[in-house]
């Protein structure tokens, strides 16, 4: 099987030596992430397109590894569009014209089209003879379907190279943007909701490096929680490079802050110490700005006023791409990339709720409050940071594996712990022999001290990573009744 994939139109105008290496970086970029031991993937940059080669070792896995390339394509930042081509050799034009009913006279029923040639080589025939030939054909092949040049509702292209035809089939939209890394690297402040992973995901589309930065507030669940939101993100659309996750510590600095500074300053003043430390963070990883997920208006902090507060306490380069988006906007954009679901289980872990908070916070007086804080803290709490990359989370969860079903102490009673939100759930509802309740994660460290210790429980999510992180924390709370459903 083939595929071809077009490169993102803001490349094409570009320079020839920029187009070039962002033609090279994105053809690298694919044969990472389109890389399988179930097949061999062969990937081509041909200037004005990349074509994905693909030849399965099994024929009866060939459509499960067609979906998964094309789920690749979609999600790789840089490529416009893509559509899986079918090839053979040219025949004459009664050849041609079954060959594209075979493939498209059904799905054309009731539908306009429009049949696009274009030829490479010499032949003895002209392009627009074969597109009202083959045109022709389908007419008679698809009942009720109508030839309409301009804005049809589907178009059936062809490409012809010297003896060969392709036959291009539906075209897939892709993620656009550029390929990582031919932006420059940021970090990206990550809590965990709907805005900061949209945020992050905006930088990975446009070719930025993104790692994350998480302060941490609500303890063990709150990371693992925003820890798989993460490498969601990377594993979806960035793993074709390494990303760091750094998780700081921050409660000793919000202990500071609700021990010393006016109530009504509270929240500008963490979102300033978030920023010094993150700033620190960023030297230490060579990125040159930092992403948040602010929204103007959206609270009290993110206000145009407090927003310029807020952004003196660093040097850096602060960006924000959501900060006139609506927050359903963000919410649809959430649901669209696959973090809609992770980010709404999450409970908020605000660190300083301010009684009557300011929304136009004065420089003068915030640097007075934040002159009775402990700034060698701010720097203690960014040097015991821990720092993983995205396959240390993974290779953390696999090693917990937590035991298979088949590999769980037989004498035990048996019960299924659904730790998703009840979104998911009712969406897809988990069906089983054994026992089922539902427990959603950020509830269970709390929530399983009070399960009969006599039964053995087996955790299930989504994907998987969430579930092996629970269990993880639960083993190392001293619970060894919990694995992980397979």
């Amino acid at each position: 099987m083939k595929f071809v994939a077009r490169l993102h139109a803001e490349i094409t105008i570009k320079s020839r030596s920029v187009r070039k290496r962002h033609g090279k970086v994105l053809t690298n970029n694919l044969r990472k992430v389109l890389a399988r031991d179930d097949a061999d993937v062969y990937v081509k940059w041909l200037w004005d397109r990349i074509e994905v080669s693909v030849t399965p070792e099994s024929a009866t896995d060939a459509n499960a590894i067609g979906k998964a390339i094309a789920e690749g394509l979609s999600c790789t930042p840089g490529i416009s569009w893509f559509a899986e081509v079918q090839e053979r050799t040219l025949g004459d034009f009664d050849d041609v014209a079954n060959w594209v009913g075979e493939h498209w006279a059904k799905s054309l029923q009731d539908k306009s089209f429009a049949v696009r040639v274009k030829r490479k080589g010499h032949h003895e025939f002209k392009s627009q003879q074969l597109e009202r030939y083959v045109g022709g054909y389908l007419l008679k092949a698809a009942p009720n379907s109508r030839v309409q040049l301009k804005d049809a509702d589907t178009e059936i292209n062809l490409q012809i190279t010297d003896q060969t035809i392709y036959l291009l089939g539906d075209r897939q939209e892709g993620l656009g943007g550029f390929p990582i890394p031919t932006q420059e690297t940021v970090v990206s402040l990550m809590s965990g909701g709907f805005d900061s992973s949209v945020a992050s995901f905006e930088f990975m589309r446009r070719g930025a490096r993104t790692h994350f930065c998480f302060f941490n507030l609500g303890g063990d669940a709150h990371e693992v929680a925003v820890r798989q939101i993460s490498h969601y993100l990377w594993q979806r659309y960035s793993s074709s490079h390494p990303i760091k996750f750094v998780s700081v510590d921050f409660a000793p600095v919000v202990e500071d802050i609700l021990s010393h500074c006016d109530n009504g300053v509270m929240g500008v003043v963490l979102k300033r110490q978030m920023l010094r430390a993150a700033s620190h963070v960023a030297r230490f990883l060579k990125a040159q700005a930092l992403v948040t997920g602010e929204a103007i208006g959206q609270v009290s902090s993110q206000t145009l006023s407090n927003l310029r507060v807020i952004d003196s306490a660093t040097d850096a380069l602060v960006l924000r791409p959501l900060i006139t988006k609506d927050k359903q906007e963000i919410v649809d954009v959430a649901k669209r990339i696959g973090t809609e679901a992770l980010a709404k289980s999450i409970p908020e872990y605000c660190g300083v709720i301010s009684i009557k908070p300011t929304v136009r916070a004065l420089p003068d007086e915030v640097e007075a409050e934040e002159a009775k804080l402990d700034m060698e803290l701010l720097k203690q709490v960014v040097r015991n940071a821990d720092v993983l990359s995205m396959q240390d989370i993974a290779e953390q969860a696999e090693q917990q594996t937590t035991v298979a079903v088949d590999q769980v102490n037989q004498s035990k009673p048996q019960t299924i712990i659904d730790i998703r939100n009840r979104d998911e759930i009712e969406e897809m509802p988990l069906r089983s022999d054994l026992p089922v309740i539902e427990i959603p994660f950020f509830k269970l460290q709390s929530e399983f001290v009070k399960l009969d210790a006599n039964q053995h429980y087996l955790l299930y999510c989504a994907q998987g990573v969430m579930s092996k992180m629970q269990a993880l924390l639960l083993h190392e709370a001293g619970y060894s009744n919990v694995s992980v459903y397979q």
